[in-house]
């Protein structure tokens, strides 16, 4: 496997020249905001590296690897210390700036911007609570080192509202972790694993009533196994596989109150989906654009003898265009009204629960256009290019395959009526939600199913 190297560039982060100031950026301080590069300058600064970790991407994708230099690079360049304060050794981007180079950076591997999904929101997290006066820079000086963190909430079989990934108490006061989680996204590639859990209560009769926690995990411990085991038809290279937990110690100050989770997070976790969207849409049009213009198989009945210059491939070429156009738009008004929240850590929480729910709302609309936008553009592709362009060494179908894998992740059929019940009702959209079992009773009765006393 080829190792990726970029030329430092002196402006990135201390890992390239700055030196971290430890006496700036205290807790409930304004150094979080000191630095926002802008956005021009911040993609410039970023295009070499952005350059090396697309080398190779395509033949990644034919041959089912992951993108283990990819992320290497990406860390050693400071990649997730983006939103760490500049004061800190970090970049000191804010949300709408780290949005657009997840886009970039999606645009030349959609599997890159998930794989740090499950880091920057941790690094959010942490962020909130450095602002209120709770110290965080141990984790920054990890962050700024290189150390990232994967995703592990989801799990098989579970419950709605009851992981069974547990959390026991030791003797000493911190804990033992036990259990099995799925669609791990990012931590195969990880030092930290973000893990929700349940706190067992000895002695307690009911599960159901136990409080559930986030605890976060040394990857490096002999105890936590990671599985590149995802089959999905897309975004193959996420490694977005199965963790184990085999009695992984956790010291106590490494398990959160789940209820202290920074309150953005849902949209957070979204906006990441949303640009990650948008790249796919930018690839798309980059490769119809560059074959439309190399392109001289044609049809017989087609309105110009050069593809270039037929009216209908043009339009249809302009009609993808456009999507992406819209997709990031909307992509990046979302990311304002999650940096809204972001500098509001300090506010009243009248003020923060207004942001919050601005944001879900956003973050809620764009997914309903952003997704429709982006299938759309990369199934229209074809159109312009004709059935030559299924070869399976081109692997165009990529792009659809990864946005509706993409697209696949929260459900994008119940986004609308979300938005539609706020619009119409001011019905507050749901904070946090999960996947899983449900226990709720269904109210209603399978008209297939023989009544009773029926005969079969």
């Amino acid at each position: 496997m080829t190792t990726l190297r970029v030329r430092p560039t002196p402006s990135r982060t201390s890992r390239s020249g700055r030196t971290p100031d430890r006496h700036a950026a205290t807790p409930g301080g304004t150094g979080a905001h000191a630095h926002r590069p802008g956005a021009d300058d911040l993609l410039a600064e970023w295009a070499p590296v952005l350059a090396a970790v697309g080398e190779g991407a395509l033949e990644r994708e034919l041959a089912g690897e992951l993108p283990v230099e990819a992320v290497r690079l990406l860390k050693a360049e400071g990649f997730g210390a983006l939103r760490v304060p500049a004061a800190l050794g970090g970049g000191g981007v804010d949300v709408v700036g780290l949005t657009r180079l997840w886009v970039e950076l999606a645009a030349v591997d959609a599997n890159l911007p998930q794989v740090f999904r499950g880091h920057f929101a941790l690094v959010e997290d942490r962020l909130w609570h450095h602002a209120r006066s709770s110290d965080q820079r141990v984790w920054f000086d990890r962050f700024v080192a290189g150390e990232i963190a994967g995703n592990a909430w989801s799990e098989v079989g579970s419950d709605i509202d009851l992981p069974r990934t547990v959390l026991r108490p030791r003797a000493d006061g911190s804990y033992r972790l036990d259990g099995t989680k799925y669609y791990t996204t990012g931590t195969i590639f990880a030092e930290w694993a973000d893990v929700h859990a349940r706190v067992a209560r000895p002695g307690h009769p009911d599960e159901v009533e136990e409080p559930t926690a986030i605890a976060l995990v040394d990857t490096r411990d002999a105890g936590v196994r990671v599985t590149d085991d995802w089959n999905g038809f897309g975004q193959r290279g996420t490694g977005s596989g199965t963790t184990t937990f085999d009695n992984v110690g956790v010291p106590a100050d490494h398990v959160l109150a789940f209820e202290d989770r920074f309150p953005h997070q849902t949209a957070f976790y979204q906006l990441n989906l949303l640009a990650t969207l948008t790249g796919i849409a930018r690839a798309a049009l980059a490769d119809v654009v560059e074959a439309a213009r190399k392109r001289t198989r044609n049809f017989s009945h087609a309105n110009a003898p050069r593809v270039r210059d037929d009216a209908q491939v043009l339009a249809r070429v302009g009609e993808i265009a456009a999507a992406v156009y819209a997709a990031e738009a909307a992509t990046l008004r979302a990311a304002a009204s999650v940096q809204a929240v972001a500098d509001a850590a300090t506010a009243t929480p009248d003020v923060v629960a207004a942001l919050v729910e601005a944001a879900e709302v956003e973050a809620s609309t764009a997914q309903v256009v952003v997704s429709e936008l982006v299938l759309r553009a990369t199934s229209d592709l074809f159109d312009v290019l004709g059935a030559s362009a299924t070869a399976r060494p081109l692997a165009l179908d990529r792009h659809w395959r990864n946005a509706r894998t993409v697209a696949s992740h929260n459900p994008r059929m119940l986004k609308a009526r979300v938005v539609g019940a706020y619009a119409v009702n001011g019905t507050p959209p749901p904070y946090a939600w999960s996947i899983g079992g449900t226990r709720r009773r269904q109210e209603w009765v399978d008209p297939r199913a023989p009544h009773e006393g029926a005969t079969s």
